[in-house]
């Protein structure tokens, strides 16, 4: 589950909006980047909920650094905004040097947006880290066409798993 800022951008009205929540989901992803994140992680990681930590750019993975958060979060979620393929590699390759220099080792999930997003899931795949799909993040397959529906997608994600890591 997310708790991006585009559902909610008020980060005081979010927490309270959380705070609510009767049913609690196993996981949510929490974009280090955006505002009342620190707040949201602790107040969901008190109610045992796991914490993804999303970066999306190379200034949210020097934050997630500084936030002390990395060990009591389940996993990172490197996720380059950019639509084009080679600033999206190299955003992608710079948020993971920031937290490996960092000496943190939780498992990683990539992905991107558009049509970079197949680039950055092979480069992910070929560094031993788990991909991300669906029509949330991609709409498009891997030559630009749209893709008809999820079900889509995971095929051609499957497909590039097997692929690089065979």
């Amino acid at each position: 589950m997310t708790t991006s800022a585009a559902i909610e951008s008020d980060p005081e009205r979010r927490l309270e909006l959380v705070r609510r929540w009767t049913e609690l989901p196993d996981l949510v992803s929490a974009n280090q980047g955006e505002p009342g994140i620190p707040a949201l992680s602790e107040h969901l990681l008190s109610r045992g909920v796991a914490i993804e930590a999303g970066l999306l750019t190379v200034d949210d993975a020097w934050a997630f650094v500084a936030s002390g958060l990395a060990s009591r979060c389940r996993r990172v979620l490197i996720e380059p905004l950019e639509l084009d393929v080679e600033t999206a590699l190299a955003n992608a390759a710079a948020m993971e040097e920031i937290v490996r220099s960092a000496g943190i080792t939780l498992p990683q999930v990539h992905h991107g947006y558009g049509a970079a997003c197949w680039a950055v899931n092979r480069r992910a795949l070929a560094r031993g880290h788990g991909i991300r799909t669906g029509l949330e993040d991609v709409t498009v397959l891997p030559d630009g066409s749209p893709a008809r529906d999820n079900a889509e997608l995971v095929r051609v994600a499957a497909r590039l798993i097997g692929e690089v890591t065979s």
